[in-house]
C-alpha cells in the first residue's frame, strides 16, 4: 500500500489497525469465523451511546422514568404509608405504628401492639409491558434517509428496555414483502431488503400479534415505523403485490389492526413521511385499534420514539 499510495495512505491503514487491537482489548470485538463481530459488550455500548444521543436534548427536562401518579405493591418504597393490611409488603413505619397505638390505648411503656396499629410504607408498582418493535425494511426507508434513524432508534429502544425496564419484553421485528423477527443480538447488523419495494405492513403485525400471545401482562404495544403506505399482503396461501396500493391491500391489512384491538395490543405508529393517502390511511388504523399516529422526520423520530415509551408507561393501583 506504501508503494501503491504513498506514506499517508499506509499510515491511515495502520490507524485503522491500531482501532481495532484497541476496541478488541477493551473486549468490544472478537474474532470468529474469519471476521471481526461485536461482543455483548459492544453491542451494550453502542445502545448506550445511541441514547445518551437521543436525550442529549432532553436532559434539561429530567426524563428519566415514568410519572409517579398510582400506589401499588412490589416496587420502590415511597414516603407516604398506609394501614397495613393482608398481603402488603411488611415494610413498617415503626414511629406511626408506635402513635395509632397511643391513639387507641393511652398508655405508658411498656407500649402494647395490636394488628390494627401498623402501618407500612406504600410502594409504586410498575406493570409489566411487552413491545414489538415492527421496523419497515424495505427500500424505500434508504433511499429517503430514513433507515439509519429507525435503526438507531431500535437499539436505542432495546438498551433502554434492557437498562430500565428488565421485567419487559421486546421483540425486533422486520418487514418488507414478508415480515420476519429479527434477534436483539443482530440487532447492529440489519439492513434494509435490496431490490424490495414492497411494504407488506399486514404480516408485520400479524407476526407482532402471535409474538405478544405468548405475554402473559396486561400492557402490549407495537410501535410501528414505517416511510409507507402497505403495498403487499399475504391471503389464500400466497403473497399479493401492488404499487400504488390495492384496496384489497388496505382492506386486510386494517382487518389485522381489528385483530390487534380485540387481543388488547395497542399500535402506536411513527411514519417518517407525509401525504393525504398515506395520512388518511393511518389514521383510519388509529381510529379502529385507539392507538396513536406521529408524522415525524428522521433526526426527531428516536426523542418521539422513546419519550412516549417512557410517558406511557401504565401503572396499577392496590
Amino acid at each position: 500500500l506504501r508503494e501503491l499510495l504513498g506514506d499517508k495512505a499506509a499510515e491511515d491503514l495502520e490507524r485503522l489497525r491500531s482501532i481495532t487491537r484497541v476496541l478488541e482489548e477493551a473486549g468490544y470485538l472478537r474474532w470468529r469465523d474469519s471476521r471481526y463481530e461485536l461482543t455483548p459488550r459492544g453491542i451494550r455500548r453502542i445502545g448506550q451511546k445511541a441514547l445518551e444521543d437521543i436525550f442529549a436534548q432532553l436532559r434539561k427536562d429530567r426524563i428519566g422514568g415514568h410519572s409517579l401518579t398510582l400506589r401499588g405493591t412490589g416496587g420502590d418504597r415511597i414516603d407516604e404509608t398506609k394501614r397495613y393490611e393482608f398481603g402488603d409488603d411488611f415494610q413498617l413505619h415503626l414511629q406511626r405504628t408506635i402513635m395509632n397505638s397511643l391513639y387507641r390505648e393511652p398508655r405508658v411503656p411498656p407500649i402494647k401492639l395490636s394488628p390494627e396499629d401498623l402501618e407500612v410504607f406504600r410502594s409504586e408498582e410498575l406493570t409489566r409491558s411487552a413491545t414489538v418493535l415492527l421496523l419497515d425494511l424495505s427500500l424505500s426507508m434508504p433511499m429517503r434517509g430514513n433507515f439509519q434513524a429507525a435503526k438507531r432508534v431500535a437499539i436505542a429502544l432495546d438498551s433502554l428496555i434492557r437498562s430500565q425496564y428488565p421485567k419487559d419484553s421486546l421483540y425486533i421485528v422486520g418487514f418488507s414483502s414478508y415480515a420476519r423477527q429479527i434477534k436483539k443480538e443482530d440487532l447492529t447488523r440489519i439492513s434494509w431488503d435490496e431490490f424490495d419495494p414492497y411494504t407488506n405492513m399486514q404480516h408485520g403485525l400479524y407476526l407482532a400479534r402471535k409474538l405478544l400471545a405468548k405475554e402473559r401482562c396486561a400492557n402490549k404495544q407495537i410501535i410501528l415505523v414505517s416511510d409507507g403506505e402497505p403495498t403487499a399482503h399475504f391471503e389464500g396461501g400466497g403473497i399479493f403485490f401492488q404499487l400504488p396500493p390495492s384496496p384489497r391491500t388496505l382492506q386486510v391489512t386494517l382487518r389485522e389492526a381489528r385483530y390487534c384491538t380485540q387481543k388488547g395490543i395497542v399500535i402506536n405508529t411513527f411514519m417518517l413521511e407525509g401525504g393525504d393517502f398515506l395520512s388518511v390511511f393511518v389514521t383510519q388504523m388509529a381510529r379502529i385499534n385507539q392507538g396513536r399516529v406521529f408524522f415525524t422526520s428522521p433526526d426527531r423520530l428516536g426523542q418521539y420514539l422513546i419519550v412516549d415509551y417512557i410517558s406511557h408507561k401504565r401503572r396499577s393501583i392496590h
